[in-house]
């Protein structure tokens, strides 16, 4: 199932059952996992996609990072199984490596730059963009036209509203939202999508209320939720001390 008009690297691995559309260039030191649909006019290089993947027209992955001291070292971008690339969008090899999960979504348009580390089931909506080093959790949702500052983390089940500029961590399972992203409470929708038992979303919740609510600093917040037994507490108070950039918090 390879278009007459593709061009594949000797170099490239092709899986059973991969489907290659009409004009796709597939280039040097790319893997492609069996049952993984190629749409027409994409370019891949320097990758290893999954299995069972989609990648759609015009989708480019694997290109060299946009990043002004990279010598031409060699790197990859790694595509998790079943995840879905649509039109346009646009992953960059790290100067080391760029990894995106299993059974993500990329809408039309959207980019994730060098060395990003996107978890599993991520989505990320039309135009919206990750700069170099961004680490985004599982099931994160990141809607259209969001901006996501280099090196910002956004922890886990955590949900963007449209049009944010994120340059702060996120700490997960929150909503946030604005020109720049602030927390507007929780992602308690997700959380029940992902079945986290109702303990441990009362728990997330009083958590959220101490830390932020409270008038507490900080770290004498962190001191009164360590005790939690809930393991989605204690997710966020490490993500919380391990942070770099600083914690966005509400207005």
């Amino acid at each position: 199932m390879i278009h007459q008009t593709a061009i594949i690297d000797r170099t490239a691995i092709i899986g059973n059952d991969v489907e290659i559309g009409a004009y796709t260039v597939i280039g040097k030191n790319v893997v492609i996992g069996k049952g993984t649909m190629i749409g027409s006019n994409a370019y891949i290089e320097y990758a290893e996609i999954g299995k069972n993947c989609r990648i759609y027209n015009s989708a480019s992955i694997g290109t060299p990072p946009q990043d002004l001291s990279y010598n031409n070292e060699p790197s990859k971008v790694y595509v998790g199984d079943g995840t879905v690339v649509r039109e346009f969008v646009t992953f960059n090899r790290g100067t080391k490596k760029t990894i995106i999960g299993k059974n993500c979504y990329f809408m039309i348009s959207s980019h994730v730059a060098h060395d990003c580390q996107v978890g599993d089931n991520v989505v990320m909506a039309n135009c919206s963009a990750a700069a170099g080093h961004v680490k985004i959790g599982d099931s994160a949702f990141i809607s259209g036209l969001v901006g996501i500052h280099q090196f910002t983390n956004i922890g886990n089940g955590t949900m963007t509203g449209v049009g944010a500029a994120v340059t702060m961590d996120i700490i997960p399972y929150a909503l946030c939202a604005g020109y720049r992203a602030r927390l507007v409470g929780l992602n308690l929708v997700g959380m029940k999508r992902r079945k986290m038992p109702s303990e441990d979303i009362f728990a997330v919740k009083e958590a959220y209320r101490t830390l932020f609510m409270s008038k507490l600093l900080i770290q004498d917040a962190l001191a009164k939720i360590e005790q939690s037994k809930s393991v989605y507490v204690q997710e966020i108070i490490e993500f919380i001390k391990n942070s770099k950039r600083g914690i966005a918090r509400p207005d």
